[in-house]
């Protein structure tokens, strides 16, 4: 069964559905608050939990109720949670604004995953693990630390430039698989992306910095998959929407688990675990919340099922 460490965030999402996003200065009256386990490294790991990986988290929560609940979301989908420290700051936190059409706005606060840091990193034993799993919630320089334990211990590197932001090159030449939205890849390139076109041209230049594989995720577009041996557009598939949280960390939770249930890097392997992962991505748009909403691989299976793939 594969081995995945997630090292990554942890936060309390405080969620509230409106008709519309509020203007400048405006107040509109929306639903119940909810109070629900996220942050994009936590969402990952069940979401790669959930299809079936071992999966363990390092990251640290804050001595405050917040804490308690997130960690207990871990454990109840069969995530590690003994890497995951008790910190003196509070739980990180993401304000959610969830639209009539299920887009959302988010705010974050960092909290204790702001002092995720190299040392946490260097308490694991990476033999323990075929792949590690990245995003942008945490230090950068815990983000960059990781990435080389990784490579020297011989693990595949994901890595989810999320919440966009610049990235030295070493931490980009050291992924295996780098897996950006369309908002991330222009930062990144500097190039614009608003089709599919634009995206290709765009990967192309991310690919020239030193990553085997590039796959760009362009929500009702599917996604893009460049590496220097294919380019190849995958489609997704078509669902009825309610909230869009979280279906990036779906996909790459499922495309975690795919391409290593695969063992095997050829192209026509990984566009097959590109197109596994856009299932659980589309299904995760269908329900309500980050983590409730990733899906199962007995779901992912059923659904590629039903449309003959």
């Amino acid at each position: 069964m594969p081995n995945i460490l997630v090292v990554g965030s942890l936060n309390a999402d405080l969620v509230v559905r409106t008709p519309r996003f509020p203007k400048p200065g405006e107040t509109i009256s929306g639903e119940d608050l909810q109070t629900l386990p996220g942050g994009k490294g936590a969402n990952q790991a069940v979401a790669a939990a959930r299809q079936g990986a071992n999966v363990s988290m390092l990251g640290r929560v804050g001595k405050d109720n917040f804490g308690p609940l997130l960690l207990n979301s871990l454990q109840s989908n069969h995530v590690d949670t003994s890497l995951v420290r008790e910190d003196d700051s509070a739980t990180g936190t993401a304000i959610i604004i969830v639209d009539s059409n299920g887009q959302n706005s988010i705010v974050l606060s960092a909290g204790a995953n702001g002092r995720v840091s190299a040392a946490d990193v260097d308490h694991v034993s990476f033999s323990d693990y075929s792949l590690l799993l990245l995003q942008l919630e945490i230090p950068i320089p815990t983000v960059l630390h990781a990435a080389q334990r990784a490579h020297e211990s011989g693990l595949r590197v994901l890595l989810n430039p999320a919440p966009a932001q610049a990235l030295p090159d070493e931490l980009i030449a050291l992924a295996d698989f780098i897996i950006p939205n369309e908002t991330e890849l222009s930062l990144l390139t500097g190039q614009p992306v608003k089709d599919i076109a634009s995206a290709e041209q765009a990967a192309m230049a991310l690919l020239k910095r030193g990553p085997k594989n590039v796959i760009v995720t362009l929500g009702g577009n599917g996604s893009l998959l460049v590496n220097k041996e294919v380019t190849t557009h995958v489609s997704t598939y078509k669902v009825k929407v309610v909230d869009t949280t979280a279906a990036g960390d779906a996909f790459i939770g499922g495309f975690a688990f795919k391409i290593l249930e695969l063992e095997s890097l050829l192209s026509e392997k990984v566009e097959e675990a590109v197109r596994y992962a856009n299932a659980c991505g589309a299904l995760a748009t269908t329900k309500f919340g980050a983590q409730p909403s990733l899906p199962t691989h007995e779901d992912a299976k059923e659904f590629l099922s039903l449309r003959g793939t």
